[in-house]
């Protein structure tokens, strides 16, 4: 690319050159030729002028009476006075070969002859020639140092998008933001770097929920798991009341999967759009109770209890799969992190439901805080992730999850409440 601009700067350089100079060099050879006619014969007009003021005056006509000199012009080269009667005066010698003449004649019968040399003249038009010709080579290379120049300007930026382009297709997304004073490379600049941008984003979301699916999957299955343990057990046996409890904890196992199903579909909704929620009215009691049952077997086989408390009957908005996963992800870390009985407590406060879980362990690190939400951030050598993903589980439905209390651990889930559930209680 380089070299076609440069030959392509060049050329037209030479093209402008050849245009001008020519036309100056034609110009300049009338010019030259024009005015050494026009200055022969205005030599040859004044002195017939002179020679007959000089006659009429009775004076005698010399050389140095009438001015006649050779040097005054560059061109002039022999001029001739031919007086009646008289000898002639000459002046210069007379060129050889073609000359450029002009013969002027007076009243008295005097002649004045001026010749210049063509050869003479030629050598100026040559001399014309030569300084068109330096002046041109010069405009050349000028021109050429420029296109060499403008040439890795151009290039040099054009190589550096290509290794931005080359970067973003290998897997490295970080904008180089340069700029390089050309506004169409700048625009393919800022384009690149806006697609930097993108790109990094989708990357990092991808990896978000990869990790996030990850680690919720987690604890459905392993509640599931835990369950699936105690059908296998119970199908061992041969009392009819078994079988019994086999198909009860064998339903609850299969709408354990549903939900399953359903934290899989609103972690790809939340990666792709946040906002978009399906957030609708629920029995909350519902959720609460569903979530005890599933979380039963593993806290009897850590030998603790799993209790809850407060007000019944509440109805809230928002999505029911992502409540109990929010509540989950709670009463799993009640299980990992804490000691004795956990308790689900519900309440109410203003136009919202409450859901608080607590337990008696030793809460959370006075040094976390509330920082116990982001993510990585873990006091127990956990991944952290598990409530950063539960609170954006919680906000999606236009709710908040609080750190409440440090120690004992109070965690609650604000949700707002249904509409009709206000109405019953202010009539109430």
């Amino acid at each position: 690319m380089r070299r076609r601009l440069i030959l392509s700067i060049l050329a037209v350089v030479l093209v402008v050159v050849a245009v001008f100079g020519i036309s100056l060099v034609i110009v300049e050879s009338r010019t030259i030729e024009n005015s050494t006619k026009e200055n022969v014969r205005s030599e040859a007009v004044r002195l017939v002028s002179t020679v007959e003021s000089r006659l009429v005056a009775g004076e005698r006509v010399t050389e140095e009476s009438i001015g006649v000199t050779t040097s005054k012009d560059r061109y002039v080269r022999y001029i001739r006075v031919d007086l009646p009667g008289r000898r002639p005066i000459e002046v210069g010698d007379k060129p050889s070969g073609e000359v450029v003449e002009s013969r002027q004649t007076g009243a008295h019968g005097e002649r004045i002859t001026v010749q210049a040399s063509r050869s003479a003249v030629r050598a100026e038009v040559g001399r014309t020639l030569l300084i068109i010709l330096a002046v041109a080579l010069l405009a050349v290379i000028a021109a050429a140092v420029l296109a060499v120049r403008q040439a890795h300007r151009v290039a040099a930026p054009l190589t550096d998008l290509a290794e931005t382009a080359e970067r973003l297709g290998s897997g490295d997304p970080r904008p180089r933001h340069r700029r390089y004073g050309v506004p169409e490379l700048d625009r393919v600049a800022d384009v690149l770097d806006g697609s930097a941008d993108r790109i990094g984003r989708m990357l990092t979301a991808e990896r978000r929920l990869a990790a996030d699916a990850s680690h919720q999957l987690r604890t459905p299955l392993t509640a599931l798991s835990m369950r699936l343990e105690e059908i296998i057990a119970m199908a061992e046996g041969d009392e009819p009341e078994d079988r019994a409890v086999v198909k009860e904890e064998a339903t609850i196992a299969l709408a354990q999967v549903e939900r399953l199903t359903d934290v899989v579909q609103r972690l790809l909704t939340n990666s792709r759009d946040p906002r978009t929620g399906s957030a609708v009215g629920f029995d909350l009691d519902e959720v609460v109770k569903q979530q005890i049952e599933e979380w039963k077997p593993a806290y009897r086989s850590a030998g603790r209890a799993i209790v809850r408390s407060g007000k019944t009957g509440l109805r809230a908005v928002g999505t029911p799969g992502a409540v109990a996963q929010v509540l989950a992800t709670l009463i799993e870390n009640s299980l990992m992190h804490g000691a004795g009985t956990v308790a689900l407590r519900t309440r109410v406060t203003g136009n919202q439901v409450v859901v608080e879980v607590t337990d008696e362990g030793p809460g959370v690190d006075e040094a976390l805080g509330s920082r116990v939400f982001e993510r990585t951030v873990s006091g127990h050598n956990s991944t952290g992730l598990g409530l950063a993903v539960a609170r954006d589980l919680a906000e999606a439905d236009g709710g908040r999850l609080e750190l409440l209390q440090q120690l004992p651990p109070v965690f609650a889930l604000f949700l707002s409440r249904e509409a009709a559930d206000l109405d019953a209680s202010g009539a109430g």
